[in-house]
C-alpha cells in the first residue's frame, strides 16, 4: 500500500490513499477484499490513520453470525492501534504519531455530551466498525488498512514502550472496564467478576492493582483459569452454578461487595444477586444484546438494598486511563498472553475462524 501526501506538516488536509479493507455485507456472504485508490480531503480537525494492526472483538463475531445488525455494507473492526498519516488542524499530534481512539465519535454539544458526562451517548453518535461505507469517507472501520478519524474522536498517543498487540484491544475492552470500576461507590474487600474473558481478566488485573484482597472470577473453561491467576483471581469453577455460588458463599460468608457482569447470559444474574451481601454493587456490562431478560423480582432488589448499575462503552477519559494502565502493569502483567499473531487483512475469514474457537482473548490482524 502506499500513501501520497501534500506535505509532512500538521496542516495537511488532502492525501491520495490506496486502501485495502473487508467489506462485510450479510452473515450470508464472505468478506469481499477491495482495493482502491481514492482522494481523501480532511475536514478541520479530521485525521487519517495508517492501521498497524487489529483486533477481532466478540461483538463482530456476534454480527458475522447475524446475532446483531449493523448498518452494511460496512467495514467492521473498532479495535485497533495505528499511525497518523494526515491530520487537519488537530492539535496536539502530527504526522508519525501512534495512536489509539475512542470508538465513538460524539459531537460535543448535546447534553449527553454537556450535562449528563455520556458522550459515548451522544444524540448524534457515530460509531467506528458500526457505519455504513455510505457514511463520510466510507473508511469507518478497522478491518482495513486506513481509517479516517472525525473531529469529535477522541484519540491517545501510545507511549513507545507499549506494543501493538497490548494496544489493540484497549479502545473497546479495557476502556469500558475501567469505566465499569469506576462507577464503584464502595471500596471493595471482595469482589466476584462473573466471566473469564478478556473483560473479566481486565477486571481481575484493574482491581488488583486497586489492592481488593478478595477477587473470584466465575468461569467454565478451564483453560483460562491459569490466566485468571496471573491477572489476580481466584478462578472459580463455573460449569455447575450452585457449587461456585456455594464456594464463594462459604469462603465470604455473607456475600461479597460488589459483582461485575461481563459473560452477557442473563441466566447468571439470579446467581449474581445471591452473591452479594445485603448493600452490594452489581454491575452489568457484558449483556448488550436483546436475549437479556433478566428472570428476577423487584423483592430480591429491594430487601438486600442492592444498588444496580448498567455500562455501555465508555468516555474520552477512560481511554486515556486505559493506556496509562497497561504502561504502569506490562511488566507485572501478561498481556502478552492475551493476543494471537497476526493474520493478514486478506485472510480475515481465517482469522474470524481462529476467533470463533476462542484459544486466544483476542484474534489480531494486520494489513
Amino acid at each position: 500500500m502506499t500513501t501520497k501526501k501534500n506535505n509532512r506538516t500538521a496542516s495537511t488536509t488532502n492525501s491520495t490513499v490506496n486502501s485495502q479493507f473487508q467489506i462485510f455485507e450479510t452473515p450470508e456472504k464472505p468478506f469481499s477484499f477491495k482495493e482502491k485508490t481514492s482522494p481523501i480531503a480532511l475536514a478541520p480537525k479530521e485525521t487519517l490513520v495508517e492501521i498497524e494492526l487489529s483486533t477481532i472483538c466478540g461483538s463482530d463475531i456476534h454480527t458475522i453470525e447475524g446475532k446483531r445488525k449493523e448498518d452494511t455494507p460496512c467495514i467492521l473492526g473498532h479495535e485497533a492501534v495505528g499511525k497518523i498519516i494526515a491530520t487537519s488542524n488537530r492539535k496536539g499530534f502530527a504526522i508519525g504519531d501512534r495512536v489509539t481512539w475512542t470508538i465513538a465519535d460524539s459531537c460535543g454539544e448535546c447534553p449527553a455530551c454537556t450535562e449528563y458526562g455520556l458522550p459515548e451517548k451522544c444524540e448524534r453518535l457515530f460509531k467506528y466498525g458500526h457505519a455504513s461505507i455510505n457514511n463520510g469517507s466510507g473508511l469507518n472501520g478497522c478491518y482495513a488498512s486506513h481509517i479516517l478519524i472525525r473531529p469529535g474522536t477522541h484519540m491517545v498517543k501510545i507511549p513507545d514502550n507499549l506494543s501493538n498487540p497490548i494496544v489493540a484491544p484497549a479502545n473497546c475492552a479495557l476502556a469500558t472496564m475501567v469505566n465499569a470500576i469506576s462507577k464503584m461507590t464502595l471500596k471493595p474487600k471482595r469482589v466476584v467478576i462473573q466471566g473469564g474473558g478478556l473483560l473479566g481478566l481486565y477486571a481481575c488485573g484493574l482491581l488488583k492493582e486497586q489492592g481488593v484482597p478478595e477477587i473470584y472470577c466465575l468461569e467454565i473453561n478451564e483453560n483460562r483459569f491459569e490466566l485468571i491467576q496471573k491477572f489476580g483471581a481466584i478462578p472459580v469453577n463455573a460449569k455447575d452454578p450452585k457449587e461456585a455460588l456455594d464456594y464463594i458463599l462459604s469462603q465470604t460468608g455473607k456475600g461479597v461487595d460488589t459483582v461485575f457482569e461481563v459473560a452477557g447470559i442473563k441466566e447468571l444474574i439470579p446467581q449474581g444477586l445471591e452473591l452479594l451481601r445485603p448493600g452490594g454493587e452489581y454491575v452489568l456490562v457484558g449483556l448488550v444484546h436483546p436475549d437479556s431478560e433478566l428472570g428476577i423480582t423487584a423483592e430480591q432488589i429491594i430487601r438486600k438494598c442492592i444498588s444496580i448499575k448498567g455500562i455501555h462503552n465508555y468516555a474520552p477519559k477512560h481511554l486515556d486511563e486505559a493506556i496509562a494502565f497497561l504502561e504502569r502493569t506490562q511488566d507485572t502483567l501478561p498481556f502478552n498472553e492475551l493476543v494471537s499473531p497476526p493474520y493478514t487483512l486478506n485472510n480475515l475469514e481465517k482469522a474470524v475462524q481462529e476467533a470463533k474457537k476462542q484459544h486466544w482473548m483476542r484474534v489480531s490482524v494486520k494489513p
